[in-house]
């Protein structure tokens, strides 16, 4: 349910109510909209998802492929969710063609976005520098030419 910000979890309830603590403390109630929508797709028809999982992977695998093809980006294959975190420690200390010096994860988001259009997160607003973080729910074609320009900005990197 990509997008609604939903979501629920099982487990022991010593874990469970850690989680309750946190999450309590961090973000507010799911509007109705949103829950009517999770009743639906857990109720609803699930002869889809064998699908939508094969189309996921694949493009999960399109995108880890082509960004571990880039020197100073290393990708790990997630096992979950709709996003890859790849480290770009290798690229840290270099400068773009349009003259950003790369510190970190968020000076090489933002440079990466004005200097070659493409929309990254990054890393430290997840606890995760010096990675960024990348949606590949989005189409093929989309991803293919997302993961060109950033292979493309990489390569002009010195």
């Amino acid at each position: 349910m990509t997008g609604w910000r939903i979501g629920y979890a099982g487990g022991p309830k010593v874990l469970i109510d850690a989680m309750r603590k946190i999450q309590s403390q961090s973000t507010t109630n799911p509007c109705s909209i949103s829950q009517w929508a999770a009743v639906e797709a857990l109720n609803g028809p699930q002869e889809f998802l064998e699908d939508w999982c094969a189309v996921f992977r694949r493009r999960r695998d399109l995108v880890v492929s082509a960004l571990n093809a880039i020197d100073g980006i290393d990708c790990p294959v997630p096992d979950g969710a709709f996003y890859v975190y790849p480290s770009i420690e290798g690229l840290i200390g270099k400068t773009s063609a349009g003259g950003t010096r790369i510190t970190g994860d968020e000076t090489f988001a933002t440079a990466l976005l004005e200097e070659a259009g493409v929309a990254v997160v990054f890393g430290a607003a997840f606890g995760l520098s010096p990675n960024f973080r990348v949606s590949y729910a989005a189409s093929d074609e989309h991803l293919t030419k997302a993961c060109a320009r950033i292979a493309h900005f990489c390569t002009t990197l010195t």
